[in-house]
């Protein structure tokens, strides 16, 4: 069972751009050397946010890491050009010694669209195409390609190539199941990102998933599938839903403001805490039945917690990596071995 951290780098308004980066850079560093898995970075285009180009702030953390993997969580695959995301991570693949991978979603905000200069009529057929030729430039480094949105490529070389062969490509889902038979038809690693809603609510799509795979004439059993949860760890349980609090309602409140939703509330946030809900927030131990109470739902090889959000202060996000780098995830990997016979 793989254990890590995304962070879509959010601002608070008390730390600038330029600090917001380097104490990224702090987090991956960290997470490195406490055992942890992953670390994901995210993609937008808005103020709020200080990375729009994950694999440049991926680049930096490779440069202070040494064994774990990198990851976009995600890259917004439907506005970016595929022959640019292939060649900017597997420039990081290169600098890492082959740690990078691609997390390809259609994206959660819609800024970037209209920045590149792309319909949001073609939402899903900007991802369909864009996602074919992005495994078309990874399947080998001469490509002979046309699409509708996108000048065709004629025997073209794309460089540099990836120490890894292939270069991991997952799909990130919030809950569309056309994007879950995509990827369970492509055999491509999933992950699927619960914001919201009991977890029960998700099993259907990782079945539909496992059951697209299946009839494409592919091992189930041989795709990863990752979730994505916001989450946190402090000593106490208490402690952690004090902390987290403020900065998660606080974001949640001033994206629902955007979306039509009320603002979130310390009720709706403690039930969201509860053993059924969505937030993996709580003391070491409770974050670990968490996690292993989805292992059981899911059958997930992967976990990734949003621990950083809004205006988090960064010494209790460093130290959530912490815990959970040190506490949880040994005794998640101990049970999830227990239970399948697997290695710890």
């Amino acid at each position: 069972m793989e254990i890590g951290v995304y962070t879509f780098a959010e601002l608070a308004p008390s730390v600038s751009p330029a600090q917001r980066l380097r104490n990224l850079v702090e987090e991956m560093e960290l997470a490195d050397q406490v055992g942890l898995d992953v670390f994901g970075v995210g993609e937008h285009h808005r103020p709020d946010f200080a990375v729009s180009a994950p694999a440049v702030a991926l680049a930096a953390g490779a440069e202070r890491t040494s064994r774990i993997r990198l990851t976009s969580a995600v890259s917004v695959l439907s506005s970016d050009d595929p022959v640019r995301v292939f060649q900017q991570f597997a420039t990081l693949d290169l600098l890492s010694g082959g740690r990078a991978e691609i997390m390809a979603g259609r994206g959660s905000f819609v800024e970037s669209f209209p920045l590149f200069g792309y319909d949001l009529d073609d939402y899903d057929t900007l991802f369909a195409e864009h996602l074919d030729l992005l495994l078309a430039l990874r399947d080998g480094e001469r490509v002979t390609w046309s699409g509708a949105h996108r000048p065709a490529l004629d025997d073209a070389g794309v460089y540099p190539r990836p120490l890894q062969d292939p270069l991991p490509v997952w799909i990130a889902v919030g809950g569309t199941p056309q994007s879950v038979v995509r990827a369970g038809v492509l055999g491509l690693p999933l992950a699927v990102a619960i914001i919201g809603g009991a977890p029960e609510r998700f099993a259907p799509l990782v079945d539909l998933y496992r059951d697209a795979a299946r009839q494409a004439g592919r091992d189930p059993a041989a795709l990863p599938v990752g979730i994505n949860s916001h989450g946190f760890v402090a000593p106490t349980s208490q402690d952690a839903a004090d902390r987290y609090f403020p900065a998660y309602a606080a974001m949640m409140t001033r994206i629902g403001r955007e979306r039509g939703w009320p603002a979130m509330t310390r009720a709706q946030f403690d039930a969201l805490r509860e053993p059924r809900g969505a937030l993996v927030v709580g003391s070491p131990q409770e974050v670990t039945e968490k996690i292993l109470l989805q292992q059981e739902i899911f059958g997930h090889q992967r976990f990734l917690a949003q621990l950083s959000v809004g205006d988090l202060a960064h010494r209790d996000g460093l130290r959530a990596i912490e815990l959970l780098g040190a506490e949880v995830a040994p005794a998640v990997r101990e049970e999830v071995a227990r239970r399948t016979g697997a290695p710890a």
